[in-house]
């Protein structure tokens, strides 16, 4: 539904994908999509609806094999379509590591650009509902270590609109991970057709003076919740959605952080050689130290796997509540 001023009127995160997923197929012959339960109507959400009926010749259902089916994409890829590869829990897209990292990510360098894989692999984080240690990881870190791999990171419906069709653009092989928590959040947007991933950087969605807090994805949207609550006690925050987190750009987060003084990192995932730790270590290498009023911290997971007992859910996973508590500890000092 659009109004006069061609905005996009209260489109879920879900629905935006579907959006996106049918101007590729309307709008490219080659585009492709192929994963493990596509055409059911609750494995991925809404986002695939009615696909296998509107364009039968397009939409594959694979076997349970994530080595295959990504295999059969990144091959896809070097012949001239545009495979869009769906794995429903990122946690068993390990099973095709090798074709990701050894295969996909490398081809391009290894022939001296005469070859690329324009593949986009959906990568999808489930958690909570006691679904335990197997069922519940985001990997993006993991991924993004990678040369060669785009890593995409929506945290709102223009994104994930948006973004998801400079993905299926781009030459590039990308992982782009999508958040379940997100999948109900609506937004009024209006679709840009014509961003070139190669240049998307990360965007300021609350401007403040007193606090640099910066996230992906659902943590983006938590941190953006929490520079609200903050704002009603006089805590201004800056909040910068990261967007692409390989390759990471940082140029924005040191400018906010020379003049807010203060940095704190919130990602949904491990501490260890993670996201968060990368960010706080870029802005500690390229700013003068002494001008911060305390040190840079990060809000992650545990150093723990999930757990399955939902009352447990709850103090593993960070929420807008720690963040706000954590923002104000760090303003104090």
């Amino acid at each position: 539904m659009k109004n006069k001023n061609n905005l996009l009127v209260n489109i879920s995160y879900s629905e935006a994908i579907r959006k996106a997923l049918l101007y590729l197929f309307k709008k490219d012959k080659n585009f492709v999509i192929l994963g493990q339960g596509v055409t059911s109507p609750w494995y991925v959400g809404n986002t695939l609806k009615d696909f296998d009926k509107i364009y039968p010749n397009r939409i594959f259902d694979t076997p349970v094999s994530e080595s295959l089916v990504t295999g059969a994409g990144v091959g896809a890829s070097l012949v001239g379509l545009r495979p869009f590869i769906i794995h429903p829990r990122m946690d068993f897209m390990l099973y095709a590591a090798d074709t990701i990292i050894n295969q996909a990510a490398k081809w391009s360098y290894i022939t001296g650009g005469a070859s690329c894989v324009p593949v986009t692999i959906r990568a999808i984080i489930n958690r909570g509902g006691s679904q335990g240690a197997q069922h519940s990881q985001s990997l993006h870190s993991l991924f993004a270590h990678i040369p060669g791999l785009r890593i995409v990171m929506p945290s709102n419906s223009k994104d994930a609109h948006d973004l998801l069709i400079a993905s299926v653009k781009s030459n590039d092989p990308v992982i782009f991970i999508d958040d379940r928590w997100l999948y109900e959040n609506k937004q009024k947007f209006k679709p840009d057709y014509k961003i070139n991933l190669a240049k998307v950087n990360p965007k300021i969605i609350k401007k403040g003076k007193h606090i640099t807090i910066v996230a992906s994805s659902y943590s983006a949207h938590l941190s953006l919740e929490a520079g609200i609550k903050l704002s009603k006690i006089n805590i201004s925050a800056e909040i910068i959605d990261l967007r692409v987190i390989n390759p990471l750009k940082v140029d924005l987060i040191i400018k906010s952080v020379k003049k807010t003084k203060r940095l704190l990192v919130v990602d949904g995932s491990w501490e260890n050689c993670g996201l968060s730790s990368q960010i706080i270590s870029s802005v500690c290498q390229k700013i003068n130290l002494n001008i911060l009023k305390c040190n840079p911290t990060s809000i992650t997971l545990p150093n723990s796997p999930a757990p399955s007992s939902h009352i447990l859910e709850n103090f593993y996973y960070p929420n807008v509540d720690l963040i706000v508590k954590k923002a104000k500890k760090y303003f104090n000092k």
